[in-house]
């Protein structure tokens, strides 16, 4: 199974190679300002609430885009089918894991995260860059086509949670609805296990190694042959989680409207604790 990930010098090492910058923080400052301020060469900004979601509403926070939209953001930023995509933040992987899993869902082949982000990039020594492609960044011709990871709706992640696992990808308190500092209703999908998916790095923002993520996955119920999904708040994170599950050799699917898609329909039912 080829990786899901790629070294700084794996990256450094392409020759074609289309590479996004989804740096992002929630409550800002927007993440453009940032890359601005220096990114891996050729990298084209990528944001996760233009490019990678539609607009809010009751599908969430941050509900999957349109394919023709999705493919148009896409091209913009140079995407072409044949050429490798390689994707990156400078927060464990949290915001670039939407961007792998959302081309991975429209049918790209070849995409990876790269491991440690930005900061690993620069701990190893390699150069960064203030310019920004312009009128040089030649459109892409890649081609939406859903369907290429598999997804949750509502009603399958419920079902889900009481017939496999579903992974909870927010912080615990989170989870346990003691906090809820963002969506109108605290708490969890009745079942679910919580899963941070801060847990699925190191310090150094690394994802651990695949032998360690079987070992936590297997702690949560998660094993070959066990039907998998993760949530977060908004799809994001849980994205990561998939990710992680995937650097383990352990398909899942994702719930992309999370949380905040559950408790748009108060007759939901919502678990504490």
């Amino acid at each position: 199974m080829t990786s899901p990930l790629i070294t700084p010098a794996g990256l450094a090492a392409l020759d074609d190679v289309t590479v996004l910058d989804v740096r992002w923080r929630l409550g800002g400052p927007p993440g453009v300002e940032s890359y601005r301020e220096g990114h891996v060469p050729g990298a084209v900004y990528c944001d996760l609430d233009k490019d990678l979601a539609a607009p809010p509403g009751e599908g969430g926070r941050h509900p999957l885009p349109e394919a023709g939209a999705f493919q148009s953001a896409m091209r913009r930023l140079g995407v072409s089918d044949g050429r490798p995509v390689v994707v990156y933040d400078d927060a464990g992987s949290t915001v670039a894991a939407r961007a792998w899993w959302a081309l991975r869902y429209f049918g790209h082949q070849d995409v990876r995260v790269l491991d440690g982000g930005l900061p690993a990039w620069i701990e190893a020594g390699l150069p960064t860059t203030k310019d920004v492609p312009g009128s040089d960044l030649a459109e892409g011709d890649f081609t939406a086509r859903p369907g290429g990871m598999p997804m949750l709706t509502a009603d399958e992640a419920g079902a889900l949670a009481t017939q496999g696992v579903l992974l909870d990808a927010r912080a615990a308190e989170r989870y346990r609805g003691e906090v809820e500092p963002i969506d109108p209703v605290a708490g969890h999908v009745p079942g679910a296990v919580s899963a941070p998916t801060t847990e699925n790095v190191g310090p150094d923002g690394r994802f651990l190694d695949p032998a360690a993520l079987r070992d936590r996955f297997a702690g949560l119920g998660v094993r070959e042959g066990v039907q998998a999904g993760a949530y977060c708040g908004s799809g994001v994170t849980a994205a990561h989680e998939v990710l992680a599950l995937a650097v383990a050799g352990l398909p899942a699917a994702l719930y992309v409207g999370s949380w905040s898609n559950w408790v748009a329909d108060p007759s939901r039912p919502v678990a504490t604790g």
